[in-house]
């Protein structure tokens, strides 16, 4: 249901808490409430008139008053490897991209936060996508109920379930929206819904500090730094933001995360690239510089997209760096790339959908007078 109303409160962008209020102020008893959001969350109905257990005219005043919102696929393309990547369509017309990874014993999500970018990063594409504004609530639980739909995971917590894990990396910095983002995952860690334990959602950070420590201190999910350098000079340029907040102070706020331990590392992420940062003189002071810090070290070879400036670290750089690393006692897991047949491997989402509408606008005057 995707009538977007003026008058309509969307309730998958509610907690519990709201969505109760919300059913109470309609003169109806707090067990409805109970009844609407098992409906939402565990059995990913989006019509009213599908709640069997709830009287047709309450469905019928609910029908007036709520929607349940989905966002529409504008594009799905299918990787080789069996990678999922969804354009999809907001509300007001924008778009972002939201990509399921299936393996054997577990499927991930890939959730963007905000439509393009701020950061800049000079190696990723979505970063050359301009920020156009944060998602909501009801648009970041929307990928994740959408690729359920699409992968027939219902109802929620089933045995052998299809999606597993989230890891909040696509397009933007989740940081620069942290509270829709907190938001919204507390909706999906609830164990009334969906029940992901935030021991399986990741997120991943550039390194916006102050949100950083509330993140810690508030949700408590895996954390993954995207790092890329081991010196303020190179990370100004590959990573700009770390001209705000630089090495020092990016590990010394990740050394007191909450909770690492051996079973709950921190991982760093570190896109290889050649003659970049793939020197063993960058593996050593990368183990120096993270001492002490239970940790993995994620080294991802470089994706490339049309027009970047880098290549990807030649194979046996890329080994030797990580024999460095795993020597220091660091697991260091060369990442496979996933989807980069279809744009959707770390680095590449850009929703190639910001090209395709600019061909389409061509398309559409192509002939016309001026």
């Amino acid at each position: 249901m995707n009538n977007l109303g003026l008058n309509f409160t969307d309730l998958t962008g509610l907690s519990f808490s709201e969505l109760k209020d919300a059913v109470v102020r309609l003169n109806l008893p707090y067990f409805r409430a109970k009844q609407i959001w098992s409906w939402i969350w565990r059995h990913g109905l989006t019509d009213f008139q599908d709640m069997s257990n709830i009287s047709k005219p309450i469905r019928s005043l609910l029908t007036k008053r709520f929607i349940i919102s989905r966002p529409s696929i504008s594009r799905r393309l299918k990787s080789k490897d069996g990678t999922i990547k969804w354009l999809l369509r907001l509300s007001d017309g924008q778009e972002v991209e939201t990509v399921y990874i299936p393996e054997k014993d577990r499927g991930t999500i890939c959730v963007s936060s905000q439509v393009g970018c701020t950061l800049t990063c000079s190696f990723c594409h979505t970063g050359t996508q301009r920020l156009v504004r944060n998602l909501t609530v009801a648009e970041i639980c929307g990928q994740i109920l959408l690729a359920m739909d699409e992968i027939g995971d219902w109802p929620a917590g089933k045995l052998n379930r299809r999606l597993t894990n989230i890891v909040l990396m696509g397009m933007g910095e989740p940081l620069f929206n942290y509270d829709n983002v907190a938001k919204a995952m507390k909706i999906v860690m609830s164990g009334e819904g969906i029940a992901i334990s935030k021991r399986r959602i990741t997120l991943s950070t550039s390194g916006v500090i102050p949100e950083l420590i509330r993140c810690g201190e508030e949700l408590g999910v895996n954390l993954a730094i995207s790092l890329h350098a081991v010196n303020d000079t190179l990370r100004n340029q590959l990573v700009p933001i770390n001209k705000k907040y630089n090495l020092k102070a990016l590990v010394d706020t990740v050394r007191n995360y909450p909770n690492l331990s051996n079973s709950r590392r921190v991982t760093w992420e570190y896109v290889m690239l050649d003659g970049v940062n793939d020197s063993q003189e960058d593996a050593k002071a990368l183990v120096k510089m993270i001492s002490g810090i239970p940790s993995k070290i994620n080294l991802i070879p470089f994706n490339p997209w049309p027009g970047s400036p880098y290549k990807t670290s030649r194979s046996n750089n890329i080994n030797r760096f990580a024999a460095i690393v795993l020597k220091a006692g660091y697991a260091s897991p060369i990442r496979t790339p996933r989807g980069d047949d279809i744009l959707a491997a770390c680095g590449q989402l850009r929703s190639d959908s910001v090209k395709k509408r600019a061909r389409e606008r061509e398309s559409k005057y192509e002939g016309k007078s001026p």
